[in-house]
């Protein structure tokens, strides 16, 4: 039979004071003098007292617990962003419950409202596909909210946000394949990513632009749009590539790593050496970027950072400290694709 928890009340009679004396106590109370604190936590110590920290955190009106909601627990890339959002979460007494909604807008928004009726503190929210439709069901969810990287164009004002620069990251990428002599370059994307493909196909085609060379469709392919897994981008490179190098191209750049693997992989069935008859450049820098055979040229975001700044956005909006959106800055990784 399981024994009964020690309770304050236990305390109390052993200590022959008040419970509330002893809840004073326990909490490091200067109402209590010192002797008589020092006395009741030793005590409790040598019962093996644990405190209740569901009542507690009624108590304070507080769970000490965030949300976050991310589209999947495989992918790579959100597994270093959750590394981040715990390394700053566990100093401030935080501890983190995680949801996955499959880049799923209605999953999305059921793992938010239910995490909000778990009375979390705070959510935050990776890879959001929740638009203006979903404005009033959002407005009844109280805890702050951020995004990570969000896909959303119509993001609600309720709303904050830390993201990379996927615009900035794709002229990165695309002016140093222009730097190594490319002039057909092409450009494999992600239509399950609208936001993120839109301003990388941008910045691609920017750059392009400004080294005075024409946009040329045939060498822009983008899987379809809708819910997808990780380890889909990866067929996803390998089905897309024979569309660019039937329009001539020497180099491409890929929406992210695991597209440009599929890259690598096509470029093998097809007897193609790269960087000899191709270079790819990936964008994200997955640990998997430098195992590759060769090692993935890549654009890199700073995913623990990215976890980390958002999860202190969360602590500071808890704070009720006024806050800015933020935009991290990615930069280029060279390794042997290119």
């Amino acid at each position: 039979m399981r024994q009964r928890a020690v309770s304050i009340e236990d305390i109390a009679r052993m200590a022959e004071v008040s419970p509330s004396t002893v809840s004073r106590a326990l909490r490091d109370s200067p109402l209590i003098s010192a002797d008589v604190r020092a006395r009741i936590q030793q005590l409790a110590r040598e019962v093996g007292y644990t405190p209740n920290s569901i009542a507690r955190s009624l108590q304070a009106r507080r769970s000490n617990t965030i949300g976050l909601v991310v589209t999947s627990i495989a992918d790579p890339f959100w597994a270093d962003v959750l590394h981040g959002v715990e390394l700053a979460a566990r100093p401030a007494g935080l501890s983190v419950l995680l949801s996955a909604a499959h880049r799923d807008p209605e999953q999305e928004m059921l793992a938010i409202e239910l995490l909000h009726q778990r009375r979390v503190d705070g959510i935050l929210v990776a890879d959001s596909h929740i638009g203006g439709e979903y404005a009033g069901r959002l407005a009844r969810v109280q805890a702050p909210a951020v995004l990570i990287n969000s896909q959303a164009d119509g993001q609600h004002d309720l709303l904050h946000s830390v993201a990379v620069d996927d615009y900035g990251g794709a002229r990165q990428a695309v002016a140093y394949l222009l730097d190594l002599g490319h002039q057909r370059i092409g450009y494999l994307g992600s239509g399950s990513r609208p936001r993120s493909n839109r301003r990388r196909r941008e910045g691609f085609r920017d750059a392009l632009a400004a080294a005075g060379l024409p946009a040329d469709d045939a060498l822009v392919a983008v899987t379809p749009a809708g819910p997808t897994e990780s380890e889909e981008d990866v067929a996803g490179g390998q089905a897309l590539l024979p569309r660019v190098l039937a329009a001539g191209a020497t180099a491409v750049f890929c929406y992210n790593d695991l597209f440009a693997v599929g890259a690598l992989l096509a470029c093998r069935e097809r007897g193609l050496a790269v960087p000899a008859d191709l270079s790819v450049v990936g964008f994200d820098d997955l640990h998997l970027a430098r195992y590759v055979t060769p090692p993935l040229t890549t654009i890199r975001q700073p995913k623990v950072d990215l976890g980390q700044q958002a999860m202190q956005l969360l602590l500071a909006l808890l704070n009720n400290e006024s806050v800015q959106d933020l935009v991290v800055t990615p930069s280029l990784v060279t390794r042997a694709s290119t």
